[in-house]
């Protein structure tokens, strides 16, 4: 009864960690303890010979929840059986030849093709039922919407995100908790989207690993022949190697050495027959077909001591607990340092100071704890934030329990202020980037937004942080030096005062005189009787000020910086007075606030939405049917494009 019972709690664990995972896009346990559990079950299901008809070894998937359509499969897109043993997939292969490829960890997409046209993209689903993905996959990067074949072709393939796309795309998100666990996640939301040109913004790119059917054409009973005429077709083929039971090993070898070094997610290899006709005639089991077989690689694992439970807070309010631990080398590479997701993984694992830790990289990337040997279960929850020591709170939703703190006041939650001050309109601050000023905010260096001036008191701390050395230091102080030779305009502007962008900083303080003093005596009436500024801005200004801290702040961050006189306003007779809108991609600035500060400095005005007072919206694309160019053509508005707009502001240089 024992083993019974045992398989009962293993079914409830891994069918909740996967509808966790597939569904609701959370993650209560590593891979590493996964597949751990899931080898456990497969055992005693043997052993038993009991086999529970919601257990993850006979089911596939899980339904997914979306409002895109769904469709059954014509036939059942099953798992693949797998090993960690290079001899047993020697064995498997016997005196056959197969083709050895990367098991890419994306999202598996069916495709199906007529009369040369793309018609129909579905998902895997649950293997059954899957998502009709057809708009969203014509926006794929690297897909064929038209092919030369006109018969009527299906086949498979596994929709990626790169690494490299997935960490442009997470620097883009401010909010820590908010940002993409893994290249996985992130590919399955962009390409389950209702709206596709987030699809095409994410880069999304499509491998062919299965060809089911193309009627009329003959691959001489070879799965080799097929993959080649698919690249024929425009297709992109997984990369493969030929394999025997001669070469199996090397092959493998090959692809365990290429992996750390590749910009797309594989969490593993696999090998299929390349004699079609031997493959289907082996059939398949409730779960598996027989024809081919998954490769998971052995993580390399390494013991190690864990020194501290690192907390770190987002300006989200949620704290994730991080293992420090005494460095080793996995993969070629050392690592200190694991990120444990949330509070309900580390009481599994029951992690206290000083206990031996084993760890090791998922897919060979990213570094995890795999198990705690002590398992002492020390560790206590901290009931103040460490960023500002604010009482924290522990929420538990879905059974997955996060630490956070509900100070509105925490740095963390700031970061935002913090960056617009080091912003390029603002103070410009070369190097201080989001991702390094939360890392200072969350070891306690910065307090007020003066004190970023004063961060050379932490040397030894910040040369001493992962990816923070002592060149990286140096350069920062040297941007700090530099940045305190500034104007009021600017300072203004980076204190963040609602509605004050950079064009209404330079009016006031054309208005004040320059004189950092006279900002705090500034009256409304005085305020608007600025051409350009109303009541609303006029006020946010005076209420800014009267807040004993703002103004403190105010004061400390003038009492770093040297004042000088701001630049003129360049005003021209073609834009003094417009109002601009900007939408749309920009060719020759380096981004949309590259343009608006020209339009600024040479006495523009640039707002968000297109009114009445609206003088030109640029966009590129002046056929779009946009929400602004639609409010523009109600309006009578002219839209003008890039170009159009240099030539109207003189600087015909740009071009």
């Amino acid at each position: 009864m024992e083993k019974l019972d045992r398989i009962k709690e293993l079914v409830a664990l891994l069918n909740k960690a996967g509808k966790s995972y597939y569904s609701e896009g959370q993650e209560i346990m590593s891979n590493y303890e996964y597949d751990a559990l899931y080898d456990e079950l497969k055992k005693l299901e043997e052993e038993t010979g009991c086999v529970l008809s919601d257990s993850p070894t006979v089911n596939v998937g899980y339904e997914v929840l979306s409002e895109l359509p769904k469709e059954r499969h014509d036939s059942p897109m099953l798992s693949l059986d797998k090993t960690k043993d290079r001899e047993s997939l020697r064995s498997w292969l016997k005196d056959q030849k197969g083709l050895l490829s990367w098991k890419l960890d994306g999202l598996t997409i069916v495709l199906t093709y007529e009369n040369g046209e793309l018609v129909k993209a579905v998902t895997r689903g649950n293997g059954q039922i899957g998502e009709i993905i057809t708009n969203n996959a014509r926006m794929f990067k690297n897909i064929p919407v038209t092919i030369s074949y006109k018969g009527r072709l299906v086949l498979r393939g596994e929709a990626i995100i790169t690494y490299s796309d997935f960490n442009r795309i997470n620097e883009e998100i401010p909010e820590t908790d908010a940002k993409y666990k893994n290249p996985r996640n992130l590919c399955s939301g962009s390409v389950r989207q209702l709206n596709n040109k987030i699809t095409k913004e994410r880069n999304v790119n499509f491998f062919a690993f299965t060809l089911v059917s193309a009627d009329g054409v003959d691959f001489n009973n070879s799965r080799k022949c097929q993959f080649e005429w698919l690249k024929s077709q425009g297709f992109d083929v997984v990369e493969y190697k030929e394999v025997d039971k001669d070469n199996i090993l090397d092959a493998i070898d090959w692809f365990e050495h290429t992996i750390v070094n590749n910009d797309f997610p594989s969490d593993g290899l696999v090998i299929i027959y390349d004699d079609i006709a031997y493959g289907e005639s082996l059939g398949r089991t409730a779960k598996f077909p027989r024809n081919a077989m998954a490769f998971k690689w052995t993580d390399e694992t390494a013991e190690t001591t864990l020194k501290e439970i690192e907390w770190s807070a987002s300006r989200t309010g949620l704290i994730n607990p991080v293992a420090i631990f005494e460095p080793v080398e996995l993969e070629g590479t050392k690592v200190s340092r694991a990120s444990v997701h949330n509070i309900s993984i580390m009481e599994s694992l029951k992690l206290g100071i000083g206990d031996t830790i084993k760890v090791f990289k998922a897919n060979m990337i990213i570094p995890q704890i795999a198990e705690n040997i002590t398992q002492s279960g020390t560790v206590r929850i901290p009931e103040v934030c460490p960023v500002c020591g604010g009482k924290t709170r522990i929420s538990d939703v879905n059974d997955v329990k996060s630490l956070y703190c509900d100070n509105e006041q925490c740095q963390a939650k700031h970061i935002k202020s913090f960056a617009l001050l080091a912003s390029r309109d603002a103070l410009n601050i070369d190097g201080l980037s989001e991702a390094t000023l939360e890392k200072f905010i969350q070891k306690g260096f910065l307090k007020r937004r003066g004190d970023i001036f004063r961060i050379s008191r932490y040397k030894d701390e910040i040369t001493s942080m992962e990816g923070f050395g002592e060149k990286s230091y140096n350069n920062l102080i040297e941007a700090l030096e530099k940045a305190k030779d500034t104007d009021l305009v600017r300072v203004i502007y980076g204190l963040g005062i609602d509605n004050v962008g950079l064009s209404t900083a330079r009016l006031i303080v054309n208005k004040l005189n320059n004189d950092p003093e006279a900002v705090l005596k500034a009256t409304a009436d005085e305020l608007t009787d600025i051409d350009g500024i109303g009541e609303v801005i006029a006020e946010a200004f005076v209420e800014y000020f009267k807040n004993e801290d703002k103004k403190d702040e105010y004061l400390d961050i003038l009492s770093e910086v040297n004042i000088k006189e701001a630049e003129n306003v360049q005003t021209t007779e073609e834009l003094a007075g417009k109002t601009f809108v900007i939408t749309g991609n920009v060719n020759h600035f380096a981004n949309r606030n590259e343009l608006k500060a020209l339009i600024e400095s040479m006495g523009g005005k640039v707002t968000g939405s297109v009114t009445g007072n609206t003088s030109y919206l640029i966009n590129n694309d002046s056929t779009s049917q946009s929400t602004k160019n639609k409010k523009a053509a109600q309006l009578g508005v002219p839209v003008i494009t890039e170009e159009e707009f240099i030539k109207l502001a003189g600087k015909d240089e740009l071009l």
